[in-house]
This record gives structure tokens, sequence and C-alpha cells, in this order.
């Protein structure tokens, strides 16, 4: 609705009562936006006091009706759609290894709160004085991969009783931003054998004989030792998004790449809500359970209020931590069967 407004531009003091005014039962945040919106427009006294009264009239007449079962409206809401979604797990064009699951297992896995999500993935945006260099975008995407030392050997030999020989590629090494000191310096915590560096091979040396099912624990134990890198995170490939390069990873560990230098500390997405509840807190998670949902929705083209999903994300979060609707979490708490 348009409204024509010639009158003389309202004062801060006339903008302020009449915001006052028609205000008093908006919340804290809504009353802040109606009050920057109005400072910002050019209206007259006259002018203000209608668009106020507009606003009042939408904002009650968008309230729920006091004793109206909004939490059976919404479960139809949602549930209806839901029978129309597909059951697929979703292959991202162009990156054969990149497995986002979309449709009706990811509203099952956001609802359930499952600890981890069954493809967990990020996009990590990097610090505007390094965005749009592509060298040094690869060089950030190498910090976070994870490195082990399965990663980097191509041969393993063992007598199973005192000696254990790694060979390392030096290619490996070289592409993954690694040296021989590196990997030395992650295995001299351990107490229970001595290690050499000879050439491209580590000679490792057990402190005590011990039997060939020992020695190959120990073996595997070594070959995931993180050399470097985030833990968890599998696999990163670089895009180009509007001149400025992302980092997309499979894996997701939140608070350990946050750590990381030469990225952007308020722009790195994760799609793991329990990572994001524990990290930034339960406000951040309940605004990413709304936007997953709502972006799960939208991308199988089906359209629900965002308000059905926002009493969803409240009702998961409301006692501060993640509860899921299924019977370990609301369901199971509700004092009747009935209820």
């Amino acid at each position: 609705q348009s409204i024509i407004d010639s009158g003389k531009k309202a004062t801060k003091e006339e903008i302020e009562k009449l915001a006052k005014k028609y205000t008093k039962t908006f919340s804290p945040r809504l009353i802040s936006a109606v009050n920057d919106a109005l400072h910002a427009s050019q209206l007259s006294k006259e002018g203000i006091e209608t668009v106020c009264k507009k606003g009042l009239e939408l904002y009650d007449k968008s309230r729920v009706e006091p004793g109206q079962a909004v939490g059976i409206v919404t479960a139809q809401s949602i549930g209806e759609p839901g029978t129309q979604m597909t059951l697929r797990t979703f292959h991202t064009a162009g990156i054969a290894e990149k497995n986002v699951t979309l449709g009706l297992p990811r509203i099952i896995e956001l609802v359930d709160a499952r600890k981890k999500p069954a493809t967990p993935a990020m996009d990590i945006y990097l610090d505007k004085k390094i965005k749009s260099s592509r060298e040094s975008a690869i060089s950030v995407a190498r910090n976070i991969l994870e490195t082990a030392i399965r990663d980097l050997v191509i041969d393993v030999e063992t007598d199973h009783s005192t000696e254990i020989i790694l060979e390392f590629d030096s290619e490996r090494l070289r592409s993954r931003n690694c040296t021989m000191e590196d990997v030395i310096s992650v295995l001299e915590s351990n107490k229970k054998f001595t290690q050499e560096a000879v050439k491209d091979n580590v000679i490792i040396t057990l402190v005590e004989e011990s039997d060939s099912i020992t020695v190959n624990t120990l073996l595997n134990k070594i070959r995931k030792t993180i050399v470097k890198g985030v833990p968890e995170i599998a696999r990163v490939t670089l895009k180009e998004e509007n001149g400025e390069w992302v980092i997309q990873t499979t894996g997701s560990n939140l608070l350990k790449v946050l750590e990381v230098e030469g990225i952007d500390k308020f722009n790195v997405r994760t799609n793991n809500i329990f990572e994001i509840a524990i990290g930034l807190g339960i406000e951040a998670a309940r605004n990413s359970l709304i936007s997953e949902l709502k972006a799960t929705l939208e991308n199988q083209g089906l359209e629900v209020d965002v308000r059905y999903l926002m009493l969803v994300a409240d009702l998961m979060c409301h006692k501060g931590y993640l509860q899921q609707i299924g019977r370990h979490g609301i369901a199971g708490s509700k004092d009747s069967v009935l209820a």
C-alpha cells in the first residue's frame, strides 16, 4: 500500500512520542526496527501516524487467537509438504565427493537433534585481505585439511616385535605442506618407542619387545596420528563466489576451524547444529535450525510459513539445550500420553 504525504517532516520528539504510543505491545526487537525505519523516513506527523496505525492493525491481525491449536496446525503444515519430499542424498553438481543430505532425511535429522549429521559440511569464508587470492585460499585450505600419517605414507615395514619402518612420499609431504620435522615432533610425545628420520623414512624402535598384535595396534594408532590440520575435516574444495574464494569442506569442526589464521571468523557456516549450540550458544543454534529447515523445504520447492519453523525451533531450544521432538525429548517429557 502506498500513501501520499505532503506535510512538513516530523521532528524527532514527535516521532518518538507516536512510536511509543503505537508500539506498546511489540517485542523489543520490533520496536527498535520500527523506530529506525520511522527516523529514516521523510514523513510528516500525519504520515507517521497513518503508518503506525496500519502497522499496529497488521500486527494485531497476525497474532494468534488465544486457545488456537498452534501445535496441531504446525504439525499439519510441515507434515503435509513432507509427504512430497524426496528420500535421496543429493550430490553437489561438479563435485563428485561432496554429498549433502537433503529432503526428508535432512528434516528428520534436524528435528531428531542428531549429534552428528550424516553428511557434515562447512562453508568457510576468508579474511577480506586474502579472499580474492587463490594462492592464499589454497594455503588456508591446507591448514584446515586434516593430515594424518596414513595420508603421507606409501609403505610400512615391520618385524612384528621391535621395529616399524614408515616410508613417506615426498610429493605427498609437499602437497600437504608438511615436513619430516612435523612428523617427528608429533611422534615424540609417545613414550613407548623412539623414532629416527633417515631421508624419507622414519624408523620406529619399540622400547620393549612386543608380540605381533601389540605392534599392529600401535601401528594403527601411529597411522591415525594427526600431523596438521583440523580433526574431522576429511576433504576441502575451493569455490569462487562473486570474485572471492570460499573453502567448502566435507566434515565439520566449528571450534577448531575458528582458530585457523586467515578465515573470516564472523562468516563460517556449518550444518551441524550441535556444534553451533556448544560453540556459539543456544540462540545461534535456534537461528541455524530455522534457516536449515527453511532451506531444506525451499530446496524441494515447498513453501512453509517461517512461523511454523520458528515454533518447532523454539520448542527444541527453550530449555537452554537442544532437545529432539521425539520420545527421548519433547514427546517423552509430556505429562500424559494423550498430551
